[in-house]
């Protein structure tokens, strides 16, 4: 009997090592999800619901309003402005160019020679690792009106356009392509080199084409991938802000005011920091309501 109730004390003690190791591993990568996290989102809520402001007497005493700011921002004709600027972005810059443009991408290079791979991939990484601001140098000088765009359709007779003023959307969703496509292309990549040749030399003996092959071998074997790239290019296209105000600064009227900019111009322009909250938080419950519906439609076709 004292030799089984030793037993287990020796197995207890084990699986006690055993958790406090699990958590000592675990512990680090907590306690940085709290910090730039939790804690932040938890700010966000909370003076979200406040009359907190940077100047005046509401700097140093707020007071909670309850839904006054959601209130106020959904009246705001400017919300509801930035509201369609930031879907439009989001649609064609992130879902429908990031990710279509990453997964094309993808496909090219799939089967190439490692030189063409490494080259390829460089080229575009390049433009994923460049810091936000310096994208925007980058762009202002291409969409200038002297600037390399206006050069090459000069070239084919086409008068200069001063796009950042003419075409300001489609440039800032031109410069955020150009900027996260590597990211999608990555994962795709990673993803296509995964699925076996002996499957697809299968389909292919059995008569299937590349557009069958494409729809029913290879999309349905990385449907998963499709789920993680598109919330994270969702969050991150929603929260782009530096490359947008660097390039117009939301003009012009408005013309590229994005959410994340709008929530700028409030908590820290307008230095009303429990309204600029009130749209952080909006911001984020459209990042995850579209992320959610996302996940849940691929699992639906599971």
């Amino acid at each position: 009997m004292s030799n089984t109730v030793q037993a287990r004390g020796f197995e207890f003690r084990k699986n006690s090592n055993k958790r406090l190791k699990a958590l000592g591993f675990f512990l680090p990568a907590m306690i940085l999800l709290v910090m730039f996290y939790i804690y932040p989102l938890f700010l966000t809520v909370f003076f979200s619901f406040t009359n907190k402001a940077m100047t005046g007497i509401h700097a140093k005493e707020n007071n909670f309003v309850g839904f006054s700011n959601f209130i106020k921002v959904f009246m705001d004709p400017k919300f509801r402005r930035a509201i369609w600027v930031t879907l439009v972005f989001l649609l064609f810059s992130g879902i429908i160019g990031q990710q279509v443009l990453g997964f094309f991408y993808a496909l090219l290079m799939k089967k190439k020679h490692k030189a063409i791979r490494r080259f390829v991939g460089m080229s575009i990484i390049a433009g994923w690792i460049t810091p936000d601001i310096i994208c925007a140098f980058i762009f202002a000088a291409f969409f200038a009106k002297n600037g390399t765009l206006n050069l090459m359709i000069g070239s084919l007779g086409i008068k200069p356009i001063s796009w950042l003023f003419e075409f300001p959307l489609v440039s800032i969703i031109i410069a955020n392509i150009w900027k996260g496509t590597a990211y999608s292309m990555l994962m795709f990549q990673a993803a296509l080199d995964g699925i076996s040749d002996e499957i697809m030399e299968a389909s292919t003996i059995d008569g299937a084409n590349s557009l069958q092959n494409l729809r029913y071998i290879t999309i349905p074997m990385i449907k998963q991938t499709f789920s993680i790239t598109f919330v994270n290019v969702t969050l991150g296209t929603l929260g782009t802000f530096v490359m947008i105000y660097a390039l117009t600064g939301g003009g012009p009227s408005g013309a590229t005011t994005t959410l994340a900019v709008f929530m700028y111009e409030k908590a820290f322009v307008a230095y009303q920091v429990g309204y600029g909250m009130a749209i952080a938080f909006i911001m984020l419950a459209i990042g995850a309501a579209l992320s959610i519906m996302y996940v849940q439609a691929m699992k639906g076709d599971q």
